[in-house]
């Protein structure tokens, strides 16, 4: 992964990288997709934006603070976030924002470093 490498608080989940079938998060190799909150990765099993649910999202729900933001990362490509689920996800918090998985891993750093209260839900990039 190109691009910024905030330097942030060392208790802080900073994604470093990721590769076909996984990521990097503070130093940590994870397989499959993740959901990444500042203080713990979570493992989040989606596979393509289509099985995206709230139940599947149940986790953020109990996050302390709640996020104000959610970064989706929908894999190689941008997809369309359904808006049904996302009013859903906005009801009990976060306004969600999705790109392809490189942006949002990207995107969810510099939210970090600013200090903003983000989390990220991340499909792994397609296994070569």
């Amino acid at each position: 992964m190109e691009g910024i490498r905030p330097v942030l608080a060392p208790h802080l989940q900073v994604v470093q990288g990721y590769r076909p079938g996984g990521f990097t998060v503070s130093g940590i190799a994870y397989a499959g997709s993740i959901l990444v909150l500042p203080d713990r990765v979570l493992a989040w099993p989606v596979t393509a934006p289509d099985e995206i649910d709230a139940a599947g999202l149940a986790a953020l729900r109990t996050a302390v603070p709640m996020p104000d933001l959610l970064v989706v990362g929908t894999g190689p490509g941008f997809a369309l976030f359904p808006p049904a689920l996302r009013l859903a996800i906005r009801a009990w918090g976060p306004v969600v924002e999705a790109m392809a998985t490189p942006a949002a891993c990207r995107t969810y750093n510099v939210l970090l470093a600013e200090e903003r209260r983000v989390a990220a839900a991340l499909i792994a990039m397609p296994a070569a």
